[in-house]
């Protein structure tokens, strides 16, 4: 037994050894502020910045193209006389409306098609025959069904975000698998029960998907209607605002809208729908 458990010459045994591995290994502050994600983006839109005002500097015309702090400047001054917020305010209070109204009508659609073949083969059929439609080609539509003004909006809006959605979600609802579905029977889960805490919850990543082209497809279709019938009540939104400024060839302006639409769209994305992204799909695990 003795012999067993006897030192054996041929090992070495170094435990002071510099090739040992590291457990733990303190990063250095460039590493740490490297790993945030806020800042890698701050410094990708930082040289987009440094770009558009070489080129706009190397350009030397800014009725063509204004330099970035040209158009801070315009966004600035429209910002303190109240104009851009108040257009803001506008385009947004009706983007949440055809919004909310994509949603719900989203949700109704793929309730339909989970529950019976019948529904699967109507949002199906629906989805196949209008979301490869331009939401743009419904104005002339909108402007005799809804007259000039807010109602019209909302319309193409609401079919900008309808198909989008319905369509991410109803996928996501078929991937789940059916071990989950089983689970959830198993305790007793049925109808709306088995819904609610197994099926939304397994197919978030793909609603959550939904809501993000639904919102970007809505946004963009918000301003390119603007820019045609946006104006109602003696008052239009950011697309107005930029049609206005272009017709009295006042670039900067149309810049500073534009740069206003590029910020909402950055906070919404990397703030709101990140935020959510955060508390749901990856604190259960879903994304890395």
């Amino acid at each position: 037994m003795t012999d067993l458990v006897s030192f054996r010459p041929e090992i070495i045994r170094d435990v002071n050894s510099s090739d040992a591995p590291v457990v733990a290994k303190t990063l250095g502050w460039v590493e740490r502020i490297y790993r945030l994600g806020f800042v890698r983006k701050g410094l990708i839109l930082a040289v987009l910045a440094l770009a558009w005002e070489a080129y706009g500097r190397w350009l030397g015309n800014p009725l063509l193209f204004p330099t970035f702090g040209q158009t801070v400047q315009a966004f600035v001054e429209n910002i303190v006389n109240g104009v851009i917020p108040q257009r803001m305010l506008v385009s947004l209070q009706t983007l949440v409306i055809g919004y909310g109204i994509g949603i719900v009508l989203a949700a109704l659609l793929t309730t339909l098609a989970i529950g019976s073949r019948i529904g699967a083969d109507l949002l199906e059929t629906l989805t196949s025959m209008f979301n490869p439609l331009p939401a743009i080609a419904l104005l002339p539509l909108a402007l005799i069904w809804f007259g000039l003004g807010t109602g019209s909006v909302i319309f193409v809006l609401v079919h900008s975000v309808l198909w989008a959605i319905a369509l991410n979600t109803h996928a996501g609802f078929r991937s789940v698998s059916n071990t989950l579905r089983m689970v959830g029977q198993n305790y007793g889960l049925r109808g709306l029960k088995l819904v609610r805490l197994i099926l939304i919850p397994a197919a978030f990543p793909a609603i959550l998907t939904g809501l993000k082209v639904g919102w970007a497809f809505a946004w963009r279709t918000l301003i390119a209607a603007e820019l045609v019938f946006g104006v109602s009540s003696g008052s239009g939104g950011l697309g107005w605002f930029i049609f206005e400024n272009r017709n009295q060839l006042e670039t900067a302006n149309v810049f500073a809208g534009l740069f206003t639409v590029i910020l909402i769209g950055l906070f919404v994305e990397n703030v709101i729908f990140a935020v959510i992204e955060r508390k749901t799909i990856r604190r259960w695990g879903m994304q890395h």
